[in-house]
């Protein structure tokens, strides 16, 4: 994957064969940071994510930050608030995340300012679905987001309401995954439209199903808490091998943690852009082992978690595709149905799929993964 320095902000990272593309949304202009900081704010660098306009800029006092701009039809001031709350909770228990210096609304976006973080961006220039650069990392990244799990006790807001962009936990975890969907598509015409087009039920019955009914009748034995739900490298800054800050809040909600060690491990054990370019899935079972390891030497999961795992794993992108489909439809300028096209075929059906047929050497290995010691 090429690293763009991203200096002019003309290409970010594509989520069809392109590895670069011309962005969704224009780059953050120096008029628009002046205006949030200082008449001298410079801007630092642009970043490479495709979903927001992201930059650090350094103010005249020499302070540097992260702006984020986003458009308020995907986050407005009330949705980052959600995310604002989890993230004080978090930090008041000990997890190092950057603190939210301003929010504003400016005509039809939404702005953020945050601390820079402490630590290296050593993931900078790498897609979001990569393995970790060591297993020391995979091992490191574990027990950070074991912390993260054990600090969000009792932090007890209701979950987030439906919205484009969201790695939630609400379809698989009914009883009838069709007719949450059919829910879901509801409040999203833009979604029902695209569902409307294609026999979705079929897909869902066929491939997604199977594990559902495996994985359901263990629900009740797994509690719900707040959650990441977007863990990897590239959410996290570094020193040396160990997590020094953890950032990008943008998709939590009220899960498990079982389904955010599940997202976890989706994100970095299988080489998605590979087998969607043809390539091999360069399976990490090492680095599953040792961000497993690491997680359970701080929260070691229950009988049930561990069962429940295996089955989880070939769903926990699903829904969040869902949210994509609808995002790349009726968020993004003119909408983008080629990309709605891609969510739906390699990422909510294509994954799935994937761990139906050649992953399933890897679930077997979780199955049979002896309990934490």
């Amino acid at each position: 994957m090429p690293t763009p320095d991203r200096a002019d902000g003309d290409r970010v990272f594509g989520m069809g064969s392109d590895p670069l593309v011309g962005p969704d949304w224009p780059p953050l202009t120096g008029p628009e940071i002046t205006t949030l900081l200082d008449a001298d704010a410079v801007i630092e660098w642009r970043s490479p994510r495709p979903l927001s306009a992201t930059a650090q800029a350094r103010t005249a006092s020499g302070l540097s930050v992260i702006i984020k701009r986003l458009p308020r039809t995907l986050r407005d001031a009330t949705a980052l608030a959600e995310e604002h709350g989890f993230m004080n909770h978090l930090r008041e228990n000990g997890i190092p995340i950057p603190r939210v210096l301003l929010t504003r609304e400016m005509g039809e976006f939404a702005y953020e300012v945050q601390e820079l973080g402490i630590g290296d961006d050593l993931y900078r220039g790498t897609f979001s679905w990569s393995p970790y650069q060591s297993r020391a990392q995979a091992e490191s990244a574990g027990r950070v987001l074991a912390r993260l799990h054990l600090a969000a006790i009792g932090y007890n807001a209701p979950p987030r309401p439906p919205r484009p962009l969201l790695a939630s936990f609400t379809v698989f975890a009914a009883p009838d995954p069709i007719t949450a969907i059919e829910k879901l598509a509801a409040a999203r015409p833009a979604l029902t439209a695209f569902l409307d087009t294609r026999d979705w039920r079929a897909d869902v019955e066929r491939l997604h199903l199977p594990f559902h009914a495996r994985l359901y009748p263990l629900l009740d034995g797994v509690s719900p808490r707040w959650t990441h739900n977007d863990w990897h490298g590239t959410n996290l800054l570094w020193q040396h091998e160990t997590p020094s800050t953890v950032i990008d809040f943008g998709l939590c909600d009220r899960t498990t943690a079982i389904h955010d060690v599940a997202i976890a491990l989706e994100r970095c054990a299988v080489d998605w852009i590979s087998l969607r370019n043809g390539g091999p899935a360069r399976i990490q079972v090492e680095q599953v082992d040792a961000f497993l390891n690491g997680y359970e030497s701080i929260r070691p999961l229950t009988s049930t978690e561990s069962r429940a795992l295996p089955d989880l794993l070939p769903l926990v992108h699903a829904e969040y595709e869902l949210s994509e489909i609808d995002y790349f439809l009726s968020v993004i300028p003119g909408s983008n149905p080629a990309n709605a096209e891609i969510a739906y075929n390699h990422y909510f059906l294509g994954h799935t799929a994937w761990w139906s047929t050649a992953g399933e050497p890897l679930l077997t290995h979780l199955r049979h993964r002896p309990a934490a010691r």
